[in-house]
């Protein structure tokens, strides 16, 4: 089994910047690609990033790309991601995963394992 922990999180004003972790823990050798995703209440879970194993793709929902920058080491089993130029409406709950596949997957079920979530909140 393979536990994550995000961290990080927390109140910020639009325009400032937070950099949330996810650190892995346990079979940490059947993990792949890693992906972060948020949510608001009452909405539906949306991914925000993701990166491969060997951390030579990335790839980003268009509303973060610019702003956002996700990476991994992998020697620590912690992944990382860059949040500038924060904005209201990034505010929600986010979650790291992790997939068994080396490649990016395009589902979000292919995400084998889920953190807890960080609550990110920025104010205008």
């Amino acid at each position: 089994q393979v536990q994550l922990v995000e961290s990080g999180g927390g109140l910020v004003q639009a325009g400032e910047s937070l950099k949330l972790s996810c650190a892995a823990s346990g079979r940490t050798f059947s993990t792949g690609a890693m992906g972060w995703f948020r949510q608001v209440p009452g909405k539906e879970r949306e991914f925000v990033a993701a990166i491969s194993w060997s951390g030579g793709s990335t790839l980003y929902v268009d509303s973060v790309k610019g702003r956002f920058t996700i990476s991994r080491d992998n020697a620590k089993n912690t992944g990382y991601l860059q949040m500038n130029e924060l904005k209201p409406e990034d505010t929600a709950v986010y979650y790291c995963a992790a997939a068994r596949t080396f490649s990016i997957p395009k589902n979000d079920y292919d995400y084998w394992y889920w953190g807890q979530g960080t609550q990110v909140t920025v104010s205008s």
